[in-house]
């Protein structure tokens, strides 16, 4: 009997620290909107504007790490934009917050590379906004601000 109740115990304790382990796992459209994420970084490291432009919408507002406020077609002309090389884009701690048809992605991003010929790297946030549409996510609006 008393083995029993070890062996119950032992079942029950293993069931909770799978479930707590599965429950840290983002799921369904969290993990979709995070695997996103990282197609825009790859899409941005290698220049890729059609990529890009699938990932954003028509009406995408973007603010740089500088100021800088660019629509859509701004972006992806200085995502084209021979003078800087993109050696790295990580990101790093997002989350995922969805409302309905919307969601807010936020994390810290690391890029480095080569502009004008002189190395960079940048630290900083960002916040993506993302709405679905037809089944489809799109970045409607993208901030990033450096981090010191």
């Amino acid at each position: 009997m008393r083995s029993l109740l070890v062996t119950s115990a032992v079942l029950l304790l293993s069931s909770v620290f799978l479930i707590a382990q599965d429950s840290s796992k983002p799921g369904g459209e969290e993990a979709h909107l995070l695997a996103l994420e990282s197609a825009w970084n790859h899409a941005e490291q290698s220049k890729d504007a059609s990529a890009l432009g699938q990932l954003v919408a028509a009406t995408f507002v973007y603010v740089d790490y500088d100021g800088t406020l660019m629509n859509k077609k701004e972006y992806l002309a200085s995502t084209a934009n021979h003078d800087v090389q993109q050696e790295q884009i990580n990101n790093e701690g997002m989350t995922v917050h969805i409302y309905g048809n919307a969601a807010v992605v936020n994390g810290i991003y690391r890029d480095k590379g080569l502009e004008r010929g002189k190395p960079f790297s940048r630290h900083g946030r960002f916040t993506d906004t993302w709405i679905r549409e037809k089944d489809a996510w799109q970045c409607v609006a993208s901030q990033s601000t450096l981090i010191k």
